[in-house]
């Protein structure tokens, strides 16, 4: 059986609010633009379809609240009981039916309307009959209007029902009114029900949960009973009476002996034998609370008597159930039981005693099932066989006595041969613990963990740990002799050191004549003026134009071969060949006299360095080297360009070129316009009735 959960059940609308949905729903979800000009087939299948929309619509809303609701005869005993007591089963019925009869009409309206608009002759006709089909829908739902609203007041009510598993294990709580029974349930489990001094607090089935041995148990705190017929009960008692009458769980009678529920424990056991036909077949147990108030001895004969009369018949009702109880629970079941709430004395006993009646008689009623026999067919329970022979008496020839090695019992002979445990003897090796307290004991020895590995040379068990490096012991590569070795390059640094001091092969500056001070020193500055050009290269990252080697692989290409072609072609090529020879030279005002990187080189031989010429950073002077270059003799020189006519003849083209592309007004990168990607007309404010052909 499922665990039922009423919390799922969807809401029910109100009568005009069902209307308004599915209405709204055939306009949005269908067309709505219909022209006089169409087609009368197109005409018709337009209406027909609307009529056919709106008719699923009220057949899916409808089966949706049909199915959400409980079927009272598919659902389990004790709800539908508990929905009878509730809400009676009768209406709940007649709502539910009512229900699926408009469900059915609204179908046949549509049916009967949709073979109309076949036959319809303009689209007047068959708007009206479209009118007509759905407002005899909306008037067949108006008058479900109060079916509606009393199916919405019992799914508010049915959600606020706790989820109780009819099968499984079980505790419930019953007595009258004010006796302890929440108090009870809200010290074994972990629910907080509202305890109060007055009676029926509780109005309605709590449930709490709680582990014992391993297993979940649900706790079911019922509202108070009172001793009348059972006509005259309320629902509020009804709940008790139908969870008695169909849970199979362990009955907690509490009986308040010190009367302070406000009734008497005569009246409680009245009650209690009122309603004993609803406790069969259940494990019961009679507990009296409120010791702490007022104590068994202390109550008169005639009260003690009562209480043993209501022990008996319990335990009567528990015997029927089938329950088998243990020596333990004989012992207990022997005096009353006997718990407080308020000092929690004696509430831990009255759990367990409860779950072990209510797992034993579960077990019971499962060995008295169809299903026991056919598991027991498929058990075979094995009995080993004594192999030393039977009936506790061994036989000599199949005995096996004890085996225990040689070596053990020479260890065993030498320990006992008179040596004490401090002392071992000779032959017998000394063991961890003899050790320990022969070399201070423990916290001051230290055991020796080396001294049993097994090594083909025992000598190596204390060796250093070697160190290991991929695989390799480094003391394997060590040379043994290394520090003989070693002391002899020493020893022969020294004497070449010495024999060289001897011969005076230092060179010292202090022994140079004056010209040769002067010639190391133009050496040290021609070397920082290399150092400093391969520095001042390598920054700029040698930016300036090479010919690829690859296009000129045999040195081919040169100002004397340049001017061969050029003259060939008529061109004269004395200035260019002049300005490639400038341009070849390292320096725009270096002679060809001078040495490389500004040494004069006379005819002595020595070589004379001349300060670097501070450049020249400025705007102004980048502004008149430009000029210098652009400014020319001629219109077109070093341009390819021979005279001025031809000069204005490729500007003219160039212009003409570039008013094409100017004329296309393409946008480029150098563009900062953001184009309107989202128009305002169109995203924002919102849409009145009339603006809602789009879709």
């Amino acid at each position: 059986m499922p665990l039922y959960n009423f919390k799922t059940i969807k809401v029910v609308p109100t009568g005009k609010d069902f209307i308004d949905i599915v209405l709204s729903r055939t306009q949005r979800q269908t067309p709505t633009v219909v022209h006089n000009g169409w087609a009368i087939t197109r005409i018709r299948s337009f209406y027909m379809r609307k009529v056919k929309y709106t008719q699923s619509n009220w057949h899916d809303k409808l089966s949706q609240i049909l199915d959400d609701f409980p079927k009272v005869d598919d659902i389990h005993p004790f709800y539908a009981d508990l929905l009878n007591v509730l809400y009676d089963k009768d209406h709940f019925k007649l709502a539910l039916g009512q229900l699926n009869m408009a469900r059915n009409l609204i179908g046949k309206v549509a049916q009967d309307y949709v073979r109309l608009l076949k036959y319809g002759d303009s689209l007047y006709r068959c708007k009206q009959l479209k009118r007509a089909a759905l407002g005899r829908m909306c008037t067949i739902m108006k008058k479900q209007t109060a079916s509606l609203a009393y199916l919405e007041q019992v799914r508010q009510h049915m959600s606020r029902l706790p989820s109780i598993d009819p099968n499984t294990r079980t505790l419930l709580v019953c007595g009258y009114p004010n006796v302890g029974k929440s108090s009870f349930m809200n010290k074994i489990t972990r629910a907080d029900v509202d305890v109060q001094p007055y009676a029926f607090t509780t109005k309605s089935l709590f449930i709490g949960h709680m582990d014992y041995k391993y297993l979940r148990w649900q706790v079911i705190d019922t509202p108070g009973i009172l001793d009348r017929p059972l006509e005259e009960r309320n629902t509020i008692e009804m709940q008790s009476v139908t969870a008695l009458a169909h849970l199979r769980a362990a009955v907690l009678y509490i009986v308040d002996i010190s009367e302070q529920c406000g009734y008497t424990i005569a009246q409680q056991a009245a009650l209690f034998h009122s309603i004993k036909p609803l406790f069969a077949s259940k494990p019961l147990l009679v507990v009296a609370n409120k010791t702490d108030a007022a104590s068994i001895e202390a109550l008169s004969p005639e009260d003690q008597a009562i209480l043993r009369e209501l022990v008996v018949e319990a335990a009567k009702t528990s015997a029927g159930a089938g329950v088998v109880l243990d020596a333990d629970a004989l012992a207990r079941e022997a005096n009353l039981l006997k718990m407080s709430t308020l000092t929690e004395e004696g509430v831990m006993d009255v759990k367990q005693l409860a779950c072990d009646r209510l797992l034993a008689s579960r077990v019971e009623m499962k060995l008295q099932g169809k299903r026991v026999k056919d598991i027991t067919n498929r058990i075979h329970v094995s009995q080993p066989q004594s192999r030393d022979g039977s009936g506790g008496k061994a036989d000599p020839k199949s005995a096996r006595p004890a085996c225990i090695p040689t070596s053990v019992l020479a260890k065993r002979a030498a320990a006992t041969s008179g040596a004490g445990p401090s002392q071992p003897a000779a032959d017998a090796e000394e063991t961890e613990l003899q050790l320990q307290e022969r070399l201070g004991g423990a916290g001051v020895y230290s055991a020796d963990m080396r001294k049993r590995w097994q090594l083909s040379n025992p000598g190596w068990k204390y060796d250093i740990a070697p160190e290991i490096i991929e695989g390799h012991n480094i003391a394997d590569f060590i040379d043994p002799d290394i520090e003989a070795k070693l002391a002899d390059l020493e020893a022969e640094e020294d004497a070449l050191a010495a024999a060289a001091a001897a011969e005076g092969i230092d060179m010292d500056l202090d022994d140079l004549t004056p010209e040769e001070m002067e010639l190391l020193g133009q050496i040290k500055n021609r070397k920082r003026v290399l150092v400093a050009s391969h520095r001042r290269r390598k920054s700029a990252a040698n930016n300036h134009s090479v010919m690829p080697r690859g296009r000129d692989v045999d040195r081919i290409i040169n100002t004397d071969q340049m001017k061969k072609s050029l003259d060939w072609m008529g061109y004269n090529t004395d200035k260019a060949v002049a300005r490639v020879r400038s341009q070849s030279r390292t320096g725009r005002k270096r002679m060809r006299s001078e040495g490389p990187a500004g040494m004069d080189v006379d005819g002595a031989g020595d070589v004379v360095m001349e300060p670097p010429q501070k450049r020249i950073h400025s705007s102004k002077s980048r502004s008149m080297s430009r000029g210098r270059a652009l400014s020319t003799s001629e219109p077109g020189a070093g341009k390819g360009i021979r005279d001025a006519s031809q000069r204005n003849k490729a500007i003219k083209i160039s212009d003409k070129a570039m008013r094409k592309r100017g004329k296309q007004a393409r946008r480029g990168e150098g563009d900062r316009h953001i184009p309107d990607l989202k128009p305002k007309h169109l995203l924002t404010g919102k849409r009145g009735k009339g603006k809602t052909d789009r879709r």
